[in-house]
């Protein structure tokens, strides 16, 4: 597709069907730094840009491992609790 007048230099132009269709690699290439203009009837109508502050949340899984301790036996099932699961109907 060619470039529009809005569009920088670089940046691909895709009319809307077209980004739906390949719509996982247009955001690899977003990824990758390239800038995406999407068009309706070659008329641009909007960006697709990479973030330029996304950053990792910093969550860490597994950070608190080996500070908690629980009994050996904490997720064995209770056999009262087990019956009532197990009974037709558990309720009075």
């Amino acid at each position: 597709m060619p470039e529009s007048d809005d569009s920088k230099p670089g940046d691909l132009v895709m009319n809307i069907h077209e980004a739906k269709t390949h719509f996982s690699k247009l955001l690899r290439r977003v990824q990758s730094g390239q800038a995406v203009t999407i068009a309706k009837a070659n008329k641009p109508i909007a960006r697709v840009v990479p973030l330029a502050d996304a950053t990792p949340s910093g969550r860490v899984f597994g950070a608190f491992k080996g500070w908690v301790e629980c009994a050996p036996d904490a997720f064995e099932a209770c056999g009262e609790i087990a019956s009532l699961f197990e009974n037709e109907n558990p309720l009075p």
